[in-house]
């Protein structure tokens, strides 16, 4: 489903500049392999930590190089933040693009645009402020709650935006942020892990071709593979740390097929 055999990632970085975006900034002689995978120290998984975790260009290459290739109109981002600014950066070359053949050949109320929804307030201001020249995000601050979904113990974020996205990235919310419990269970605890429903709620809404990516959260991506209802094709690529769902079904109709023809042409 997802090939990046074809990807060269320093060149890749390079020819875009994504090591030189807001939010990014690093020097790329002295990163290291961008290919590789930073490892995070499960002690760095801490409610008291405020320092963000250091930009890992392979996932941010992967990102810029998935939403340029599926030439992605609608993003929809759970947890923002540096993901944010490689999102931006890739929608508005897709826009400088492919604006016209959109506005000709397919039928989005939302074209081209990216809506983030964060439930730190101090964070999304950061974030705002540094991609405050890019039109194309919009930011969500929605608080979080303990939930069910089918009796299953889960978190919701309250508000999420009325939007229809081709990509969706789940990279939050944290465990520790969420408020309340179901029957004195909540995921406030370094025993407990993310477990994030919200995708499930709107799957019904989502059109065939629209692809979905974890990062990391496997129990939360097992979840949502077990609750789901529709015909999602799912991979794991354990090197990355990532989940892949993509929504293979036959079109709902003309616009959709016009949309899923556009992706893979």
């Amino acid at each position: 489903m997802i090939d990046f055999s074809q990807l060269d990632y320093k060149a890749y970085c390079l020819e875009n500049d994504l090591h030189k975006l807001p939010m990014i900034e690093i020097d790329i002689e002295n990163y290291g392999e961008v290919d590789q995978k930073k490892v995070v120290k499960w002690e760095s998984i801490d409610p008291n930590n405020k320092t963000p975790f250091p930009a890992e260009l392979d996932d941010l290459i992967r990102l810029h190089y998935l939403v340029r290739k599926r030439k992605v109109r609608t993003i929809l981002e759970f947890g923002g933040g540096k993901s944010t600014s490689i999102f931006a950066d890739a929608i508005k070359k897709n826009k400088d693009q492919y604006a016209q053949t959109v506005k000709d050949k397919l039928r989005i109320a939302h074209p081209f645009e990216i809506h983030s929804i964060e439930n730190n307030p101090e964070w999304r201001s950061i974030v705002e402020e540094r991609l405050k020249h890019h039109e194309s995000v919009n930011f969500h601050l929605c608080s979080l709650h303990m939930g069910e979904f089918n009796s299953r113990i889960c978190t919701y974020y309250d508000g999420i935006p009325n939007v229809r996205p081709d990509l969706i990235y789940l990279d939050g919310p944290d465990q520790f942020s969420v408020q309340g419990d179901v029957r004195g269970l909540h995921t406030r605890h370094l025993d407990r892990m993310p477990m994030a429903a919200d995708i499930l709620c709107i799957e019904h809404f989502l059109e065939p071709g629209t692809l979905i990516i974890v990062d990391g959260r496997t129990a939360n991506a097992r979840f949502l593979k077990t609750n789901f209802q529709r015909n999602w094709e799912h991979e794991f690529l354990p090197e990355y740390d990532q989940h892949f769902f993509e929504l293979k079904e036959e079109p709902l109709g003309p616009w959709n097929a016009a949309a899923i023809d556009f992706m893979n042409s």
